[in-house]
């Protein structure tokens, strides 16, 4: 059984409404690839990422995938939903072996009358999801692809980054296609400042891999196109 303590938005709850949770969880299996849900799916409750990961997309008019975010072990998501009843509006599908578990939503909502303190968990998970949206979208209307493409690959770095002698390896895989579709730009674009990026000494690029050799040169980078400090 996943260890539900560990997770920031439970920590604050006393041991049993978290046994409590523990009992009324329900673990599910998926390969890599399946669907877990479909956009306009009802909604069955609230999800956590026990192994593997979980990649969240829509379709675009032109047949392309916009790709919004990977939930890696330890995130949970689909809290909207669960929350105001309404569908689905992505697609979750799963990126290698994963294991995710499932707080159904008609007994979670009736626990969270029993125990209103919960609440205070799930504010915070707004809120930082909340705060997170605002900062993309600020981004997207204010800053050039060159500041939003070295933000993303600075906050992949940070967290699925695992140092070697050439660098910090972005231990995902992460072909151009899906940063360009992460940033709501082309591959063309996204390929060719990270072509400029290798030549300057601050990336190495790999099949579907980056890895992240100069992080303080993206940084100063992307401060001064965001017009912060550099150093910031």
């Amino acid at each position: 059984m996943h260890d539900l303590t560990a997770d920031p938005w439970l920590r604050d709850l006393s041991p049993a409404v978290v046994a409590h949770l523990q009992a009324m969880s329900v673990h599910r299996r998926l390969r890599d690839g399946e669907l877990l849900y479909a956009r306009g799916d009802a909604a069955d409750g609230l999800y956590g990422v026990v192994r593997g990961r979980i990649r969240m997309s829509v379709p675009t008019p032109n047949g392309r995938e916009m790709l919004f975010v990977l939930f890696e072990p330890g995130s949970w998501f689909g809290e909207v939903s669960m929350f105001d009843g309404e569908p689905r509006p992505q697609d979750a599908r799963a990126v290698g072996d994963t294991e995710i578990l499932l707080l159904p939503r008609v007994r979670f909502l009736a626990l969270l009358d029993e125990h209103p303190e919960l609440y205070r968990g799930f504010t915070r998970l707004l809120c930082r999801k909340l705060r997170t949206v605002l900062q993309f979208v600020e981004d997207a209307l204010t800053l050039p692809l060159a500041a939003r493409l070295g933000k993303r690959v600075l906050e992949l770095a940070h967290v699925y980054g695992v140092d070697e002698a050439e660098g910090r390896l972005i231990d995902l895989a992460l072909p151009q296609d899906d940063l360009a579709s992460m940033l709501g730009a082309t591959r063309q674009s996204v390929s060719k400042e990270l072509r400029s990026w290798e030549q300057q000494g601050w990336i190495a690029l790999r099949y579907r891999h980056v890895v992240l050799r100069d992080a303080d040169a993206l940084e100063r980078m992307v401060a001064r196109l965001s017009g912060l400090p550099e150093g910031r």
